[in-house]
């Protein structure tokens, strides 16, 4: 495990309700800087892809991405990330359906209104929308075929709830189907954009970083 693996996994048993001293003393270590609080592990996959394939060293810099496993769960870590706990810059990115909960979230952990508040990026509807929209259904279907997922992708389209949807919504249910192919297409998706197509709230955070 990295050392930065040893931090996430030190918050996430801290979040849960155990102590916070290995994630204080690993902070200190590390120099933690900015933690990028997201949603699942799909998106943090997406996050570190991006970053790489723009030569960053996230960790190296100082930045935890780190999967909370659901967003309701952002009020509890900015509280114990954040000015009135570890003192660490908080950003990260949500879905729209989310967007209260990291509003009131960061707010209230910065009632200045200063910049944990304002740093935040919302997907229109979640980011694997916003990636199938950014490379196209035709594009994401070819990336289906060379992962070998082609034939599961034809069995689920034929079912009868999908007769009527687009095909753009049809891959973005697809990649929700099976466990652990989000985390796969989060990194598999990203990797595939052009350097000019990254969508505005991805591009967006990792330029805030």
């Amino acid at each position: 495990m990295t050392d930065m693996g040893a931090f996430r996994e030190a918050v996430t048993a801290w979040a849960a309700g155990g102590p916070g001293d290995r994630a204080r003393e690993s902070a200190a270590g590390l120099s933690v800087r900015t933690v990028v609080l997201l949603e699942g592990p799909s998106d943090r996959a997406a996050v570190e892809a991006l970053a790489e394939s723009r030569g960053r060293d996230l960790e190296a810099e100082g930045v935890c991405v780190l999967a909370m496993n659901g967003a309701m769960s952002v009020g509890r870590y900015a509280r114990l990330l954040g000015p009135q706990g570890l003192g660490l810059r908080l950003t990260g990115l949500c879905d729209e359906a989310e967007r209260g909960y990291y509003a009131r979230a960061l707010e209230q952990d910065d009632p200045s209104g200063g910049e944990a508040r304002r740093g935040f990026f919302v997907c229109a509807a979640d980011l694997e929308d916003e990636l199938i929209r950014a490379l196209g259904p035709s594009r994401v279907e070819e990336l289906v075929r060379a992962e070998g997922d082609l034939r599961a992708l034809r069995t689920f389209v034929r079912q009868p709830a999908q007769r009527d949807r687009s095909p753009h919504e049809r891959l973005r249910r697809f990649l929700g189907t099976k466990k652990g192919r989000k985390i796969r297409y989060g990194r598999v998706l990203v990797e595939a954009l052009s350097p000019d197509g990254v969508p505005a709230p991805l591009a967006d955070l990792l330029a805030d970083l």
